[in-house]
């Protein structure tokens, strides 16, 4: 069975009696548990008496087993999930071994484990085939599909290039995706139920941060690629370009300095402590530093203030800026 066609079963009540879930996406994981209760308990009252919940490292298999013999108290089924069900060992799953040959089919037994699971694995011939669910992580490519049913299933209305901007601020990452979705919603106001372009862009402040650490670091160690990627991605959240142009003319004044520092004799730690950086950053862009030639920092900084100048004659923001950045790594 594969992971959406368990989550239809998930919502119908129709599940089968033991399921083995395995995959390392943990929000996948907790979204298969949310899906299975809603299915099986659609009033909240019935939990307290119908599910319980269990780390199988800690509680161990025989007292799992007890609790999926036991016979419901109301007229459903019980809901039995184990965490962490690789975790307890294939000496401790005797109990686990003779349950699974007949299943108490009053109850579910929701098995769970944090990682993929191969054939070899000591719980995989336990489970029937038909009763394992391998929990893959979207694609890269299904990732804004991915978004806008999250934000459909929360109650919010992600617009398309909203949810394109949101994967491409936040990358892969599905929980920081779906708090992120909530966040933007909660930015159009507490009745919002509308994300848009906007709100995503309004939320993205510690993104911004890490891009411009990103291309900071990127024009340090002249990594062009990831350069070009930090800019487009801040351009595309709604970065003023001159601002964009400011950080690079920073980074470039900072390694003009360092290196005037160095060729005066300075001690490294001193140049260190002026640059006020990271000991990584700070430690390349004293690499960096020590392989300007006498005059090439002045000339870079001209040309940052070329670029500016073509900027405001109207310019193309997004080729000049490129080209800037390519001239810059390349020295």
């Amino acid at each position: 069975m594969d992971y959406a066609s368990f989550l239809k079963a998930a919502d119908s009540g129709q599940v089968p009696p033991v399921v083995l879930l395995h995959g390392a996406e943990p929000l996948l994981l907790e979204d298969a548990v949310t899906r299975v209760t809603r299915g099986l308990f659609p009033l909240p009252s019935d939990l307290s008496l119908s599910r319980e919940i269990f780390e199988a490292k800690d509680a161990g298999f025989d007292r799992i087993v007890q609790a999926a013999l036991m016979l419901p108290w109301t007229p459903g089924r019980r809901l039995v999930v184990v965490k962490g069900a690789d975790a307890a060992g294939a000496r401790q799953s005797e109990p686990l071994a003779v349950y699974l040959r007949t299943p108490n089919p009053s109850t579910v037994l929701l098995l769970l484990a944090p990682q993929a699971l191969t054939a070899s694995h000591w719980l995989m011939p336990l489970v029937p085939r038909t009763a394992v669910v391998p929990v893959v992580a979207p694609a890269a490519a299904q990732l804004t599909a991915w978004v806008r049913t999250r934000a459909r299933d929360e109650g919010f209305e992600l617009a398309p290039d909203a949810a394109a901007l949101l994967v491409e601020l936040c990358g892969d990452d599905l929980g920081q995706l779906r708090g992120e979705i909530e966040k933007a919603a909660l930015a159009g106001g507490p009745d919002n139920r509308v994300v848009s372009v906007s709100a995503v862009r309004a939320v993205v402040g510690e993104h911004r941060l890490r891009h411009i650490f990103d291309l900071t670091d990127a024009l340090a160690r002249r990594d062009t690629g990831t350069a070009f990627a930090c800019c487009e991605s801040l351009l595309n959240a709604g970065e003023d370009p001159f601002a964009v142009l400011a950080m690079l003319a920073r980074e470039v004044r900072a390694a003009w300095l360092a290196a005037d520092g160095l060729r005066r004799g300075r001690p490294q730690d001193e140049i260190v402590r002026g640059l006020r950086r990271p000991p990584t950053a700070a430690a390349a862009l004293i690499d960096r530093a020590r392989s300007l030639a006498p005059g090439e920092g002045g000339r870079l900084l001209a040309r940052c203030w070329d670029t500016e100048r073509r900027l405001k004659l109207g310019g193309a923001v997004r080729p000049e800026l490129s080209l800037l950045i390519a001239d810059l790594c390349a020295v």
